[in-house]
């Protein structure tokens, strides 16, 4: 029976993970495929190359999901408490999905495993939660913002004498290595989650001990968030390249950049489970903001705000009602 549920909770580990690539495809690519300078079916097969590339770098934000956010019991109860984490996510995945909100799946992942950690009266790390989760929350978006706004104002400076046409090509071709950037970044830190949380259920279902990510876990979340990014997020990234801001491929390849950068940093430097989501979102609104500020549409910024602001409680909230109910199970 445990290993049965240990088998069920890696393999809806893996399905959340496929979930992210096609919810998540479009943080790496939808300004690309928005002004143009690649093909949506290019731009998915380099993300979903990159994703997985991204995937094997590091294992930092990996041990800080699977030891740091909540300590799950023993046994089949810490198993349902990583179940529930899960479904929880993939719910409210889905409905922003469904509504083409970019919200947050790692935030979506943390809420779940919060919720279920709450219900189960297991051990919530808040410290980790605050330091590791709540500031960098509120930090990324605000750094993403300023220094996008910062680095595209230097950019207009140095260009200003420049023909637009050759230059704006220029830099159409140049955002191929920045969606490149952006698609390894996002595999740097998502599919870590999910490295992170299948190793959660190996030790709670005594199959390993410590922190560190066995090779074959790797290679697994590596390969269904790649797969799931090749399936594409067409709803998140007409939301993403159009109705936030109209993007021309100077403004597209300093947002990715910009978001691509914050990424890495706090992947290997802090260990932080960032939102790739909040990241280039803002700096697309930040790019944006140097036009004029009446060119970034605030009315959709709000809704994504909002999706934001919801996001950890409303998937908490699913993942404790489940655990509630699966505990009357297992």
């Amino acid at each position: 029976m445990e290993f049965a549920l240990v088998v069920l909770v890696i393999a809806i580990a893996l399905a959340f993970d496929f979930t992210n690539g096609f919810h998540d495809a479009a943080n790496a690519i939808a300004t690309s495929v928005s002004t143009r300078a690649l093909t949506p079916r290019v731009a998915l097969l380099l993300a979903a190359v990159m994703n997985m590339v991204g995937a094997l770098l590091g294992t930092g934000v990996a041990e800080t999901i699977g030891s740091g956010i909540v300590d799950a019991p023993p046994g089949i109860s810490g198993l349902a408490v990583v179940l529930s984490g899960l479904l929880g996510a993939i719910t409210w995945n889905l409905i922003t999905w469904w509504r083409g909100l970019p919200s947050s799946s790692s935030h979506a992942l943390i809420g779940g495993l919060t919720g279920a950690g709450i219900a189960s009266l297991s051990t919530v790390h808040w410290s980790v939660i605050w330091d590791k989760v709540v500031i960098p929350m509120v930090a990324s978006p605000l750094v993403g913002f300023v220094l996008a706004y910062l680095i595209m104002v230097a950019v207009l400076w140095i260009f200003r004498n420049a023909a637009p046409g050759p230059t704006q090509r220029r830099f159409r071709v140049a955002q191929t290595v920045s969606a490149a950037a952006m698609a390894l970044g996002h595999g740097l830190q998502d599919a870590q989650k999910t490295m992170g949380v299948i190793v959660l259920a190996l030790v709670a279902g005594g199959l390993h001990e410590g922190t560190g990510i066995p090779l074959w876990v790797k290679l697994a979340a590596a390969g269904a968030i790649s797969l799931g990014t090749y399936a594409g997020g067409w709803r998140i990234m007409r939301t993403l390249g159009r109705k936030i801001i109209e993007l021309d491929p100077a403004r597209g390849f300093v947002a990715e950049s910009v978001a691509s950068s914050v990424l890495y940093t706090t992947a290997f430097v802090f260990h932080a489970p960032i939102s790739t989501t909040h990241t280039i979102t803002s700096a697309i609104m930040g790019v944006g903001a140097t036009r004029r500020a009446s060119a970034v549409r605030w009315g959709m910024a709000r809704s994504i705000g909002v999706a934001w602001l919801l996001t950890i409680p409303a998937s908490a909230a699913v993942a404790a009602v489940l655990y509630l109910v699966l505990s009357i199970f297992v």
